[in-house]
């Protein structure tokens, strides 16, 4: 599947809690500049109509039709429906919205929502590091596992050019799965925004309210005052706890994994920490994965992935030889792309294949 060639036009939206973001996706690019409004997600009718009007704005500078509207909804939801739930941070959606059905009814074209994890995974397979890294490697890999970071934690899945969503389009909550470093919390409690301030906050004489993970970052890189020592065991925290969840992922679901989101930027800081646990071993001695694991994002271990470690063998009772190539690995990046950008490469490629079934 190449979205890159498709000519078909979609309506896509960033919906944020804060912010909404309406563009036209053609051939996986976008085709306009992005056109942002409030959400206003605290009044249902405004917000409902800010959303129409955000999605004839963007039309109106078309010169063609659009043959779907897809883009990424906050959850919980019944996507496959277009229902939307009750919204954490968008509070007047309660009860059930009919969402793809208000927008099949105003523009007469099909509408397609989903998770952003989901639609991030998606776009990375399509159009990010699943195809970056086929390009390079001579095995090619077919499942991905994309992980983003921010304020939450989320994840999707894709095997073979299909996203995984499950019965209840809830597939990969990793959010949700246990937490090996702190058993009575759950993995977001040690995979988002509020840990690094929390941990940073615990560990100083004079918590501080008004910092954000990124005056950590500066305060742990000497760009801002403050306890580096604390602000350095913060994201390595992070990392470790990172690290766990992505393990767990690794062994169930075997595919290249892909980070990408608000909190990239500090990927120096907690992705050692995260190699320590994907390469490390349980009290008992047994390896935490059965592959072995390398990060694109240091030079020479993405150029020992590209290499093969095969062997000519014999085929028993028989003249004939075979490679092999005992080592099982597996690869973790940071993504190129912004966390944006991939949501809507996921929102234009869901929508394509949808339609084409």
């Amino acid at each position: 599947m190449n979205i890159f060639s498709d000519e078909r036009l979609v309506l896509t939206l960033d919906a944020g809690g804060t912010n909404f973001v309406f563009n036209a996706i053609k051939g996986g690019k976008a085709v306009l500049k992005p056109h942002g409004t409030p959400s206003y997600g605290d009044n249902l009718e405004k917000c409902l109509q800010t959303m129409i009007d955000g999605f004839e704005h963007i039309k109106s500078q078309l010169s063609e039709d659009p043959i779907a509207i897809s883009f990424a909804f906050p959850g919980p939801a019944d996507y496959s429906n277009g229902i939307i739930g009750d919204l954490g941070n968008l509070p007047a959606f309660r009860g059930g919205i009919a969402l793809g059905d208000m927008l099949n009814n105003h523009f007469n074209i099909p509408v397609f929502i989903q998770n952003d994890g989901d639609l991030y995974t998606y776009g990375e397979a399509l159009g990010g590091l699943l195809i970056d890294v086929n390009k390079l490697s001579e095995k090619q890999y077919k499942n991905l596992i994309g992980i983003t970071l921010g304020t939450g934690f989320g994840a999707g899945l894709v095997h073979n050019n299909t996203l995984i969503t499950g019965d209840n389009c809830i597939a990969a909550e990793v959010w949700l799965i246990s937490n090996s470093i702190s058993p009575d919390n759950n993995a977001e409690e040690g995979v988002s925004t509020r840990a690094i301030i929390n941990t940073y906050n615990d560990a100083i004489e004079t918590p501080d309210s008004t910092l954000m993970p990124k005056d950590i970052y500066d305060i742990a890189t000497e760009k801002k005052d403050g306890n580096k020592a604390a602000a350095l065991n913060a994201f390595k925290l992070f990392g470790k706890h990172l690290g766990d969840s992505i393990a767990n992922l690794i062994n169930l679901f075997d595919g290249l994994v892909v980070i990408g989101g608000g909190l990239t930027g500090a990927s120096s800081l907690y992705m050692p920490e995260v190699m320590n646990v994907l390469k490390g071993k349980f009290n008992c001695g047994q390896d935490r994965l059965v592959h072995k694991v390398y990060c694109l994002d240091d030079e020479a271990e993405a150029k020992a992935f590209t290499q093969s470690n095969g062997k000519q063998i014999k085929v028993p009772f028989s003249d004939k030889t075979v490679n092999y190539d005992a080592e099982q690995k597996i690869a973790i990046a940071t993504s190129k792309l912004d966390a944006s950008t991939a949501i809507s490469l996921g929102a234009y490629a869901y929508a394509i294949k949808e339609l084409d079934k």
